[in-house]
């Protein structure tokens, strides 16, 4: 029975029976080979998966040499978080009287050494070597008033969330009712000439609004308690030290005009850390824990957009 239907295939194939049994057996050979491979190496959708999964800590590791991908797990058995701070950007971190770093970004950190329950190692930082430092391993996260951009985004892993507030906005007496551009309109405001706020307020301000301009932002704070304006155009982090310094003025915030806030750095690569790191943040906002320290050091509730 065999033979005959062997025969017959041959024959519509146009070839000798000997040699369409050669044939048929390099087929069956190349289809075990096949089998093998995938045996011993896994299903071909299982190969794509770990492929993605594994692209980001290669390139890590590249980058500092030192197992990125393990930051989490390295942080659990050294026992501590080596996080950089601001020294010199107050409120965000700065050094107190008594030599301490003090600010919102290190109450940040040792809420995040409380959470991982291990000690917190502060690591003073400037603007310029917070980001070099993270991808040298010198730190395993930045906390240090750093804004999420594309460019930084090529070097480095941001949290999803913000956990800080850090925008430009409208402030004033508590008494001046003012909730949008519109409500301008009859009131002078003062601006640092040439700022951030100076070019949003330009663009955004409707007629008969009086738009004062000053040199530099001391001169604008002071115009504003010395009541020559009766609103000014600031950062938040001006308008929170004026606040501070002068709780009898009863100054405060009318309306956000342009936000920046500040997210959490991760080393490229670090999936796992930065996993930790966003189911951190969102759990401390649930949890309304950030808005006593937005009242202790900006001096107003906490102002983050949620995307």
């Amino acid at each position: 029975m065999i033979q005959a239907i062997l025969r017959a295939c041959s024959q519509r194939l146009g070839l000798s029976l000997p040699s369409f049994k050669v044939l048929g057996a390099v087929a069956l050979s190349a289809l075990f080979s096949l089998t093998i491979v995938a045996c011993s190496q896994g299903s071909i959708t299982s190969q794509q998966v770990a492929g993605a999964g594994d692209t980001p800590q290669a390139e890590g590791e590249a980058a500092n040499n030192n197992g990125v991908g393990a930051t989490l797990d390295q942080i659990l058995s050294r026992g501590s978080v080596r996080v950089a701070v601001p020294q010199d950007s107050p409120p965000f971190g700065s050094v107190g009287s008594d030599g301490q770093p003090r600010g919102y970004d290190i109450e940040v950190a040792r809420m995040i050494a409380e959470a991982l329950e291990v000690e917190v190692e502060l690591v003073p930082v400037t603007s310029t070597n917070r980001i070099p430092y993270l991808q040298t391993n010198r730190v395993d996260l930045v906390v240090s008033s750093l804004g999420a951009t594309p460019e930084r985004a090529k070097s480095i892993y941001f949290s999803s969330l913000p956990y800080a507030p850090f925008f430009s906005g409208v402030y004033g007496a508590e008494n001046i009712e003012v909730a949008d551009y519109d409500d301008l309109a009859g009131f002078s405001v003062g601006v640092t000439q040439g700022s951030v706020e100076d070019i949003v307020l330009s663009n955004n301000v409707p007629d008969g609004v009086e738009v004062r301009r000053f040199e530099d932002n001391s001169v604008t704070v002071s115009a504003l308690l010395a009541n020559q304006v009766e609103l000014i155009a600031t950062g938040n982090t001006i308008a929170s030290q004026v606040i501070q310094d002068n709780p009898d003025a009863s100054i405060d915030n009318k309306f956000v005009m342009q936000n920046s806030p500040c997210y959490v750095g991760v080393r490229r690569g670090d999936l796992d850390m930065l996993q930790w790191i966003n189911v951190f943040i969102r759990n401390k906002l649930l949890a309304g824990e950030f808005e006593p320290l937005s009242e202790e050091w900006f001096g107003e509730s906490l102002q983050l957009p949620m995307f």
